[in-house]
């Protein structure tokens, strides 16, 4: 029965009036008049499941929004009331002993990065890297220690700092406590261990 849809009372409830109730209401169908009310009520179910969806995904997304304060991650990274916390940031720097061999260099090297691993997996090293380039200012580490003469005691057990080779320099650095988290987060995007590739 071929017929056409006119909406109730200003409300999205649909109502299909048979064709022969339309000659008497002298109204024409057209194949455009069918289309324009088929695509109306594509659009107004579109709207409707938009609508729903964008519901759905608001409360996903206020569930597991990152920038939410979560007290438990921020007393575990030992953050302050600003998510920040305090570190030693120790500059490595090109040192004295510049007449070591490249074998001995090598093996300096690889101890070197053995003690990075060491202090990493005790959680005394947050973050540790070199500077491009071949100048005397050769990387950084932030350690996780309550005062410079702790980072220092951490820095004397590098092989590279007793040959001489790098020297240390300690300063007191306020920064993100969310870096706790960063040696975790590096191994889940890293598929070598540049240390056992040293």
């Amino acid at each position: 029965m071929l017929g056409i849809v006119r909406p109730l009372q200003e409300g999205l409830f649909l109502h299909i009036e048979p064709y022969y109730q339309l000659k008497s209401l002298g109204m024409k169908t057209t194949i455009s008049s069918l289309i324009t009310i088929l695509f109306s009520l594509m659009l107004i179910t579109a709207c409707e499941e938009k609508s729903k969806i964008t519901e759905n995904t608001d409360l996903v997304i206020n569930e597991i929004d990152p920038r939410k304060f979560d007290s438990v991650k921020a007393a575990s990274y030992g953050a302050d009331d600003y998510g920040m916390k305090k570190y030693v940031m120790a500059f490595l720097k090109r040192g004295p002993n510049k007449s070591v061999d490249s074998i001995k260099k090598g093996e300096l090297q690889r101890a070197h990065m053995q003690n990075i691993g060491r202090l990493a997996n005790e959680g005394k090293l947050v973050l540790a890297g070199p500077f491009f380039g071949d100048g005397e200012l050769r990387g950084i580490y932030i350690f996780d220690v309550d005062n410079i003469e702790e980072a220092e005691a951490l820095t004397n057990s590098d092989p590279s700092i007793q040959a001489g080779v790098l020297s240390m320099e300690l300063k007191e650095w306020y920064g993100s406590a969310a870096l706790m988290a960063l040696n975790d987060i590096h191994y889940s995007v890293s598929k070598n261990d540049v240390i056992e590739s040293e």
